[in-house]
């Protein structure tokens, strides 16, 4: 599954070069075709690389800042902050390794690397995606037990670890026959014409040579199954039970807490469950599109004006659309959270102080800051969400980090 998890997706040009060659100015020699380097017209291609550069900044900036703050800020220790750092960094190496790859093997005509190279890039691409999934899972359980079942154990550090360590290697152990079977391969009927000089150049394309079509479909099935289906249901599973249980919830009575506390906690729950719907649905849209091109590709017959719509354009959107979800998790996980925010919020402001202020109104407004998340956390904290029982539902943390 290279390329983002589109099966042989080196090979998508093949149809577009044979289905199509008026728009590749294609020509013919014998039983040789010859093709463009550059499979879109300038336009496109700038549209492409505008698009993936904008998300691939933001998979940076966002994942780099929440590594950041947690590593730096003891407090931020948690579990579920464990969980967040993990699906960072799987992020991050989305961004690495699939972005660009994916972008360029979309805008040029086969492959530019060598055989390891092949190998090595797509099996960290799927290793980081696998990750991503499972981490978003690991969260949605932490979640779920500490809301749905508060008087279980909860998940300590040490056990937060060992789950992280178990989604590496589930990962890695999913996507080790994909890297198996990559390979880099010379196609014997096409030539890429150079355009600045008269000569052509062989195409080489990275692709899963498995030994027979019914073993690639089933592979595929497979990680459709565990790595988007299988996710998926857990994920709108928990959610779904954690909304149901907040909005069930009993508020305190009036005579114990002022009106102002009682809205507090209505809007906390309202938040946790506003970002619980998100969380969902983000991860159905952006991946969807994607999974259903991957399996139409094995399964459907489909016509050759239907494969050349389909790899000029909705193959690249769709594994950008994919992409997008590593892009917007710190947005989800970090910018919903109160501490993250105030994470966010001190690194920016004491930048900014540092470039202008002395070094002991820096240090004074970093002081000011902290002072101010640890309040945070306090109000976060007080009043705790209970249900019917008097249980409480915050499982020792602040709404914000459901």
């Amino acid at each position: 599954m290279n390329e983002g998890w589109d099966p042989d997706s080196s090979e998508n040009w093949y149809h577009l070069w044979h289905d199509n060659d008026t728009l590749h100015h294609l020509s013919t020699d014998i039983n040789i075709t010859y093709v463009n380097y550059y499979l879109h017209q300038p336009q496109v291609a700038t549209i492409f690389i505008i698009s993936y550069f904008l998300i691939f900044v933001l998979c940076m900036v966002g994942n780099t800042m929440v590594c950041l703050i947690v590593i730096r800020n003891r407090h931020m220790h948690t579990v579920t902050n464990l969980f967040i750092f993990n699906l960072a960094v799987s992020d991050l190496l989305v961004g690495i390794f699939c972005m660009p790859i994916t972008l360029l093997d979309n805008i040029i005509a086969g492959w530019p690397f060598g055989n390891s190279m092949c190998k090595i890039s797509g099996l960290i691409q799927g290793i980081s995606v696998s990750a991503s999934v499972f981490t978003l899972v690991a969260i949605a359980v932490d979640r779920f037990r500490c809301v749905v079942y508060p008087f279980k154990p909860k998940f300590t550090l040490k056990v937060a670890f060992v789950i992280i360590v178990i989604i590496w290697v589930l990962a890695i152990t999913i996507m080790a026959p994909s890297a198996i079977m990559l390979h880099v391969q010379e196609e014997k009927y096409y030539r890429v014409r150079l355009s600045s000089q008269n000569k052509t150049i062989p195409v080489y394309w990275c692709h899963e040579d498995w030994p027979n079509q019914g073993m690639r479909k089933f592979y595929t099935t497979v990680l459709f199954a565990t790595i988007y289906l299988a996710p998926l249901s857990l994920i709108v599973v928990m959610y779904g039970r954690i909304g149901m249980v907040l909005l069930n919830t009993a508020l305190p009575l009036p005579g114990k807490q002022s009106q102002e506390q009682l809205h507090m906690v209505s809007k906390k729950k309202q938040k946790v469950i506003k970002m619980l719907l998100t969380v969902a649905l983000l991860f159905i849209l952006s991946w969807l599109p994607l999974w259903t091109l991957m399996m139409l590709s094995d399964y459907a017959d489909l016509s050759p004006e239907a494969l050349r719509v389909i790899n000029i354009y909705i193959y690249p959107f769709a594994h950008w659309l994919a992409f997008c979800n590593s892009s917007i998790n710190p947005i989800i996980y970090g910018f919903f959270n109160e501490n993250f925010r105030s994470g966010f919020q001190d690194a920016f402001q004491i930048q900014l102080c540092q470039k202008g202020a002395k070094p002991t109104e820096a240090y004074a407004l970093r002081c000011q800051n902290n002072v101010a998340i640890h309040t945070s956390e306090q109000l976060t904290q007080e009043p705790a969400f209970q249900n019917q029982h008097g249980e409480n539902l915050l499982c020792g943390e602040s709404a914000e980090n459901l």
